[in-house]
């Protein structure tokens, strides 16, 4: 059978590497252009098979792909079972499901119904589709595309509601904001630093964040609504899978962590109370900001956050998980600390990656200082000119332009936000001199087609505290 392992093997021939190095990592082969590379090998040799992958939702959601194989018996079959679990995953965390439909060789199909039922990253992936986020069996379906579902998308258009007394808060892994909201204007905001990942205890939780809505409460005449954002994944205000609660055990999180918030709202009297993923509040807040859709919004914090509005400004049922999405093809590139799977975006684009770039920088750090702290050193250096610390930077920004490519296969932006600690100060400037320099070498079209927006200090916290509130509709 094939392992891991094996199916990363295979994609070595197409591992190009990029035409904008890394300073810190030579080996990053961007998982675009190893894409890019394929599709141009089996357009040379005219004998691809057509194949149709789609990503199904319990609510009916569907999302919908076609590519090229090479046919079952040729040597290179193998990369392209390779690339098709590469690109299913990325179905599967950037849209969300339980069911893979397949239409294509068997060779293929035995391949990735494999993958998700003997490794341990395709196992990974299957139960946090199925019993986690979906509480349905995960399956893959081979089925001609006639018999497929047909795609369609859920939007919802949540947020922009600004009217009355309103709460917004945000759980993030290391901190947690909120903030009161007058007809759209903050009136009080508070930051707090907290460590929800190492607490096993449900009422812990509750109480933190009953105590931040208290103090918001507090400098309002009444509450009207509130609405938050968290990392994880979050459906109709019940949590299906959050790092918040990695510590929680697994019967208390059943029976007291997956209701929270509702247990929360009934506290507050069953006003209406909304809780989404943190990315979809990130990508929200930015189109509230500059008054455009079509908007990717990506906050490099503790992980990858991310988060879509439609070019109708609407907010999607995706998952929109990027920290989970692989964009290194490289067989050695860095292993996600949850997932196990190698090339992720969560060691790119965050903290993490800060922390795993600083030994090559040549820079010392003691590894038993909190990754916040470790961030801060480097901003500190970056502020003095070290040139060690622009490295680290311009490494995490040729990441992002490379990113960049394989995201936009995937969505339809024209816009991209960036936030998040690691976008803080001149580090974030030359991130996204780097990431516009590779878009401009590899892509000039997407180059010229994507506005960069960034926010002030005051508008990254209050943005996102107005976005948030703005969640539940009144009445």
């Amino acid at each position: 059978m094939e392992t891991k392992e094996h199916l990363v093997a295979d994609l070595r021939p197409y591992l190009v590497a990029p035409r904008v190095q890394p300073p810190l990592d030579p080996r990053f082969r961007p998982a675009a252009i190893a894409r890019r590379a394929m599709a141009a090998a089996l357009a040379g040799l005219r004998e691809g098979v057509p194949v149709a992958v789609a990503v199904e939702q319990p609510g009916g959601t569907v999302s919908t792909r076609e590519t090229l194989v090479f046919p079952d018996g040729r040597p290179e079959a193998a990369a392209s079972h390779a690339f098709c679990e590469r690109l299913v995953k990325f179905l599967l965390w950037s849209r969300g499901g339980n069911r893979v439909w397949i239409d294509g060789p068997d060779g293929l199909v035995r391949a990735l119904r494999s993958h998700f039922e003997e490794t341990p990253t395709g196992r990974f992936d299957a139960h946090m589709m199925g019993e986690e986020l979906f509480i349905a069996p995960f399956e893959v379906v081979a089925a001609p595309r006639s018999d497929f579902p047909v795609s369609r998308a859920s939007t919802s258009s949540l947020g922009r509601h600004l009217d009355g007394c309103r709460i917004g808060f945000d759980l993030g892994a290391s901190d947690r904001k909120v903030a009161a909201v007058v007809d759209g204007e903050v009136v009080f905001s508070e930051e707090i630093v907290w460590d929800p990942s190492h607490q096993p205890d449900p009422q812990w939780h509750f109480d933190q964040v009953m105590d931040a809505l208290r103090s918001a409460a507090a400098h309002m005449p009444r509450v009207d609504a509130i609405g938050g954002s968290a990392a994880g994944v979050y459906v109709d205000n019940e949590v299906r899978a959050a790092s918040l609660f990695r510590a929680v055990p697994r019967p208390l999180f059943e029976t007291r962590v997956r209701g929270l918030f509702r247990e929360l709202q009934q506290a507050w009297n069953g006003i209406p109370f909304v809780v989404v993923n943190d990315g979809e509040v990130t990508a929200l807040a930015g189109s509230m900001l500059s008054g455009a859709g079509g908007l990717l919004g990506i906050a490099m914090g503790s992980s990858e956050a991310a988060g879509y509005v439609t070019p109708d400004g609407q907010l999607t049922s995706w998952l929109d998980e990027l920290a989970f999405v692989p964009i290194d093809y490289a067989p050695d590139a860095p292993v996600d600390e949850w997932s196990g799977d190698r090339g992720c975006g969560a060691q790119y684009f965050s903290q993490q990656a800060v922390a795993r770039l600083l030994p090559a920088a040549g820079i010392e750090a003691d590894p038993a200082l909190p990754l916040p702290e470790r961030l801060a050193m480097l901003q500190r250096l970056m502020a003095a000119g070290d040139e060690r610390a622009r490295r680290v930077y311009e490494t995490i920004g040729t990441y992002l332009g490379y990113a960049l490519m394989e995201y936009r296969d995937f969505y339809e932006y024209e816009h991209l936000l960036l936030l998040g600690r690691v976008m803080t100060g001149g580090g974030g400037d030359l991130i996204l001199e780097r990431a516009r320099e590779v878009l401009r070498v590899e892509d000039p079209a997407l180059a010229d087609a994507t506005t960069f927006h960034t926010a002030s200090e005051r508008d990254k916290r209050h943005g996102q505290a107005v976005a948030a509130a703005s969640l539940p509709a009144l009445g």
